[in-house]
């Protein structure tokens, strides 16, 4: 999650290093093929080792993640290195910054067999199919709900109960311009306001108290109350999952605002210009795979792109999905995207 949560790829690697040992040089490669692969990720990629260890095992392949930033960064670099590379797939490009990877030609063309066309179609970027889905979920607003209960506070339900005299300086948010959950909240402003109606709207919780974190992780673990970080704000912007990685005997500490949301998509693709475009496909297969499509929910705390993949058993009442997320036609964020954030910034931070 795009937003998800930041920390599990460092241990998940360490640990497939300990349990492949030289497996992967064990495994048959054929002479012709690199030995290596590159994996270019966001930082809140998370993988159990074990499934890492498998792909490394099963493919021949020695595996090497690189994690440059937030979505936002990550396709910020992988346009800013078209000449060199980073690697051979990237994992992690959303749909709020797909527009910008595809205009950009940052990936070439790949269908993989182990999507149903159904799946890949309800989820697609754009017809090039040069960005598989691997996983989506709701960015929303998240509650904590014994903070309200407290303070006798009744939880705002939607947008506009967020700019209300009760709820000032409650709310933290990511910067849209560099976190790509922070661009779909400000995407589901739009298409709750319209344009320009968006930037009277961020005029609103200007006036009352909003604060803008640089990311996803300082706005949720770190000045969110309701987190880890046991901030002082009770109202942060996240997913409708993240409720579930809050649950403590049977019970969930807080809530997602399910009429604040916009739906986020993870997409994949084979790097163009890749020393390995065979081993990126491999990767994404494997992605899309039954056993890590079935664990990324635990994982990543997004929703796997296979339907037929198993959801946790919580999931059904700690992690609902919004029945109406705002929507905005991907031309349209590919469009004006740069527009809105040039215009927020001046409207907000300006």
């Amino acid at each position: 999650m795009s937003r998800t949560f930041v920390g599990g790829l460092a241990a998940a690697l360490a640990a497939a290093l300990a349990l492949t040992g030289c497996s992967s040089s064990a495994a048959s490669t054929p002479s012709s093929a690199p030995a290596t692969l590159t994996v270019v990720t966001h930082d809140s990629f998370n993988v159990s080792p074990d499934l890492l260890a498998s792909f490394e095992k099963s493919s021949g392949l020695k595996v090497t993640y690189v994690a440059p930033g937030d979505a936002g960064t990550l396709v910020n670099q992988l346009v800013l290195t078209k000449d060199s590379p980073l690697g051979d797939v990237v994992y992690g490009i959303d749909n709020t910054f797909a527009g910008r990877a595809l205009s950009e030609q940052v990936t070439t063309p790949y269908t993989s067999t182990a999507l149903p066309a159904a799946d890949a179609d309800a989820l697609k970027a754009d017809g090039s199919d040069r960005l598989t889905p691997i996983d989506f979920g709701d960015v929303c607003v998240n509650a904590d709900t014994a903070w309200f209960s407290a303070h006798h506070l009744a939880v705002p339900q939607t947008l506009e109960d967020l700019t209300k005299p009760e709820y000032k300086d409650l709310l933290v948010v990511p910067n849209p311009a560099s976190s790509s959950p922070g661009m779909a909240f400000l995407t589901a402003t739009v298409g709750a306001s319209g344009d320009p109606g968006y930037l009277g709207y961020w005029t609103a919780l200007k006036n009352n108290g909003v604060l803008i974190a640089k990311d996803w992780t300082e706005t949720y673990s770190v000045q969110f109350s309701g987190s880890a970080g046991k901030g002082p704000r009770p109202l942060a912007l996240s997913y409708s999952t993240s409720p579930a990685s809050e649950v403590v005997n049977g019970a969930a500490p807080t809530q997602a605002l399910l009429q604040t949301c916009f739906r986020q998509v993870e997409y994949a693709g084979v790097i163009a210009g890749a020393k390995n475009p065979e081993g990126a496909k491999k990767f994404i297969d494997f992605m899309l795979s039954q056993q890590v499509q079935a664990d990324i929910p635990g994982q990543m705390y997004m929703y796997p792109a296979l339907r037929s993949a198993t959801l946790p058993a919580d999931w059904v009442s700690f992690a609902p999905l919004s029945p109406s997320p705002y929507a905005v036609p991907a031309a349209t964020i590919t469009a004006d995207r740069d527009r809105w954030i040039r215009d927020w910034t001046a409207t907000v931070v300006g």
